[in-house]
């Protein structure tokens, strides 16, 4: 199971940091990504990281969003700053067991419900 957190408003060029706990698995064996989705929009990702730490971002989010994660605590997070209307979405978190082609979600076996980020101008 995985319970996202830390979504909210915050005004354009604000910053935010996701949460993302995990339970009833080995999470340090998981690769972990980040994906988000508007209304009538296709799911996309953010940003992945494998059990080794290797981390891979979306084009759109590269110099402005950081996936970290630590195992000592089952969570995952991301660091978004210089944040902008764009980029308000429902954030989820997914596990998956592999450590390739992690910017697609069909690689995923475990999702999160989701956090809302609403990001004003």
């Amino acid at each position: 199971q995985l319970v996202e957190s830390g979504g909210g408003l915050v005004q354009a060029g604000g910053s935010l940091r996701l949460s993302c706990v995990a339970s009833g698995g080995t999470f340090r064996s998981y690769s972990v990504g980040w994906f988000r989705q508007c209304p009538g929009r296709e799911r996309e990702s953010v940003a992945a990281i494998t059990r080794r730490d290797v981390k891979y971002y979306a084009d759109s989010v590269k110099g402005r969003f950081t996936i970290s994660r630590d195992n000592a605590k089952n969570t995952a997070y991301l660091e978004m700053i210089s944040l902008s209307p764009g980029d308000t979405a429902v954030y989820y978190c997914a596990a998956a067991d592999w450590s390739s082609e992690l910017l697609l979600s069909d690689t995923y076996h475990t999702w999160g419900r989701g956090t809302q980020v609403t990001v004003s101008s």
